[in-house]
C-alpha cells in the first residue's frame, strides 16, 4: 500500500524556506522518515540508528557533513549528538534555508542539543500517527469507532496490512531495547514494563504517582524519573490543569494521556476490537482519541498544544478547555452514541462559572448539529 500525503508536509515544507534545519519529532514510528523523504525527495537520507554510519558521524564528524553539501535528511539524529557544534558552523556559513532535515524519536535529547547549539537557526514540527483524515485514507473505508480505538494509527499497521496484535508487542519490545536503554539504564526492564502497562491502565486519569510507587514497588523519585522517560520520548502526554482567572480550589495533578489508543489496548491486552463495546476503559480511551486528534490539528500546523482540563474540588469537570488566549472553549468528550441531557451538565456549570454562552460536545454518535447553545460535534466530523 502507498504512503499516504501527511497534512503536517505543507507547513514542513514552508517551515524549511525560512529555516535553515527543520526538525522532525514524535513518536517512533509514527512516520517521520517517510514524511521527510515525500518532502525532500533529492536529499540525500542518512540513518543514524546504522551502527556503521553513527561510527563514521562519531570518528570524524566534519568529515562526514562535507558529504553533504547540499543538506540532507539526518533520521534518529540524537543518537550523535555530537553533530549538532558542527552542524551550528555549517548553517550559519551556508546562509541557505531547508538544509538539513533533522528528525528523531526522543523530545529530550533532541531539544536539549538544539536549543545548545541550533537556537533560532531550527524549527520544530511535532508528528503524531495518522489523524482521523489520514486514517480515512489509509483504510479506504468508512471509520468505526471501536475499530479506530483498538488498532489505532500508526502508519506501519496500515501500510503494511498488519494486524494491531501482531505489530504493538514487537513496537513496545523495540522501544524498550532502543529508546530506553538510551535514555536510561534500567537494570530490570520486566518491572519498567509492568509500569508502562500500569500506566495504560490509567489512561484519562490523574497522575497519583505514590499509587504508581506502591503497585510497581518502587520508589516516587523513580516513578517520576520513568514518567519523564515515557513523555520524552513520546508514548505519553499531559493535560495541565486549566488556572487562569479562578478563585476556587482547583485540581493541581496533570492527566495521564498514551499518544495512541492501540498502544493503550495492547499494553492491557485487550483481545479485540469487539471487546471496547463493554469495556470499562472504553470512555477513557475515547476521550483519549479525541484528545489526540485535537492535539494533531495543531502539530500538523507547527503549533504547541492549548489544551487542557478543569476540575474543582468538588470534582466539577471539564474535559478539554482550549485557550486561545483572548477567550477559552469548553469540550466535553462522551463515548456514548445517543445524547443524554446530564451530558450537557458541566458545560452548563461552565457557563454559569464564566459567563461565556457557547461550548462543544464531541461524543460517539453519526450526528453533528446545534443544541441550545452547543455544538454538537460527532467524533466523525472531529
Amino acid at each position: 500500500m502507498k504512503n499516504v500525503p501527511r497534512i503536517a508536509g505543507k507547513k514542513l515544507k514552508y517551515l524549511a524556506s525560512k529555516f535553515p534545519a527543520v526538525a522532525i519529532t514524535g513518536p517512533r514510528q509514527s512516520g517521520k522518515t517517510t514524511l521527510a523523504k515525500m518532502v525532500f525527495p533529492a536529499k540525500p537520507y542518512i540513518s543514524l540508528e546504522n551502527p556503521d554510519i553513527k561510527r563514521l558521524a562519531e570518528d570524524d564528524p566534519r568529515q562526514f557533513l562535507d558529504r553533504y553539501p547540499g543538506g540532507a535528511i539526518l533520521d534518529e539524529v540524537q543518537r550523535a549528538p555530537h553533530l549538532f557544534s558542527y552542524l551550528q558552523q555549517i548553517l550559519d556559513e551556508s546562509k541557505k534555508n531547508g538544509l538539513y532535515i533533522l528528525t528523531g524519536s526522543n523530545q529530550f535529547l533532541l531539544q536539549e542539543n538544539i536549543s545548545q547549539t541550533l537556537a533560532g537557526r531550527i524549527a520544530y514540527i511535532e508528528l503524531l500517527p495518522y489523524s482521523f483524515q489520514e486514517l480515512q485514507l489509509a483504510s479506504k473505508k468508512k471509520l468505526i469507532l471501536e475499530q479506530v480505538l483498538f488498532t489505532g494509527a500508526y502508519p506501519a499497521i496500515y501500510t503494511r496490512r498488519m494486524k494491531p496484535q501482531d505489530w504493538f508487542p514487537n513496537y513496545i519490545r523495540t522501544y524498550i531495547d532502543r529508546d530506553v536503554r538510551l535514555l536510561k539504564n534500567i537494570s530490570n526492564l520486566s518491572v519498567f514494563t509492568k509500569f508502562i502497562r500500569l500506566c495504560a491502565a490509567r489512561t484519562g486519569q490523574l497522575l497519583n504517582m505514590n499509587n504508581l510507587a506502591i503497585e510497581t514497588g518502587v520508589d516516587n523519585k523513580t516513578i517520576q524519573a520513568w514518567i519523564s522517560i515515557l513523555e520524552s520520548s513520546y508514548l505519553i502526554h499531559f493535560l495541565r490543569p486549566y488556572h487562569k482567572s479562578f478563585s476556587k480550589r482547583l485540581v493541581k495533578m496533570p492527566k495521564l494521556y498514551f499518544y495512541d489508543t492501540g498502544l493503550v489496548c495492547a499494553l492491557i491486552e485487550i483481545p479485540d476490537a469487539k471487546a471496547l463495546s463493554l469495556h470499562p476503559i472504553r470512555g477513557s480511551l475515547f476521550e483519549n482519541l479525541v484528545i489526540n486528534e485535537l492535539l494533531k490539528r495543531r502539530f500538523n500546523n507547527g503549533l504547541r498544544s492549548n489544551l487542557y482540563f478543569w476540575r474543582d474540588n468538588k470534582g466539577k469537570e471539564i474535559d478539554v478547555v482550549m485557550d486561545t488566549g483572548l477567550k477559552a472553549q469548553a469540550i466535553e468528550i462522551k463515548a456514548g452514541t445517543t445524547l443524554q441531557d446530564e451530558f450537557f451538565s458541566n458545560l452548563f456549570y461552565w457557563q454559569r462559572l464564566t459567563g461565556t454562552k457557547k461550548g462543544r460536545l464531541v461524543y460517539g454518535g453519526k450526528e453533528t448539529y446545534q443544541y441550545k447553545n452547543f455544538s454538537v460535534q460527532s467524533w466523525q466530523d472531529l
